[in-house]
């Protein structure tokens, strides 16, 4: 009996000592996603937006890009739409530009949310979350704002009041 117990507990203790071992391993080794510096250059990507048209973000050289990651699901993003909308009227002949990359989700589902809140800017759908992990996202929402040369500004997650899309937007007014 005695023999038994320590046959057991002894299993036991192996099995949670490879348990610490592996935990371990993991986290030294894991590739830390790392969000974009301030002042690096933003990375390229091309993503097709709802009406088909493809966006390369290196096409926008020479404007500004106030570059957003939402989700349909996020109460942040709701309430940070309309405000990014009502500002891209008014900054997009001033040579700045939105680019929504939606993480993940079905099309019903994006072109369903753009027309409750009349959005007029190109809304794209990262599908295979790419472009999201170049950039280093999380959580949503989040905000990156690319100068006229390519070069993240500053980057920014959490919800976003009109007045500070205005100024973001003019901050990266070309």
């Amino acid at each position: 009996m005695k023999k038994q117990r320590l046959v057991i507990r002894t299993l036991i203790l192996l099995v949670l000592g490879a348990a610490v071992v592996y935990t371990l391993y993991a986290n030294f080794t894991k590739d830390d996603q790392q969000t974009l510096a301030v002042g690096s250059k933003a990375p390229d990507f091309v993503l097709t937006d709802m009406q088909g048209h493809k966006h390369r973000l290196s096409d926008y050289r020479g404007q500004g890009v106030f570059l957003n990651f939402w989700g349909t699901w996020c109460p942040p993003c709701k309430q940070e739409m309309p405000y990014i909308n009502n500002q891209y009227q008014q900054f997009k002949n001033k040579g700045v530009q939105v680019l929504a990359v939606d993480i993940q989700e079905s099309p019903l589902a994006v072109n369903e949310y753009a027309s409750r809140y009349n959005l007029n800017f190109p809304i794209m759908i990262d599908t295979d979350k790419e472009v999201m992990t170049a950039y280093g996202i999380d959580p949503l929402p989040a905000t990156f704002l690319i100068d006229k040369n390519g070069n993240v500004v500053k980057y920014y997650t959490g919800s976003l009041s009109e007045n500070m899309v205005r100024e973001f937007m003019e901050k990266i007014k070309p």
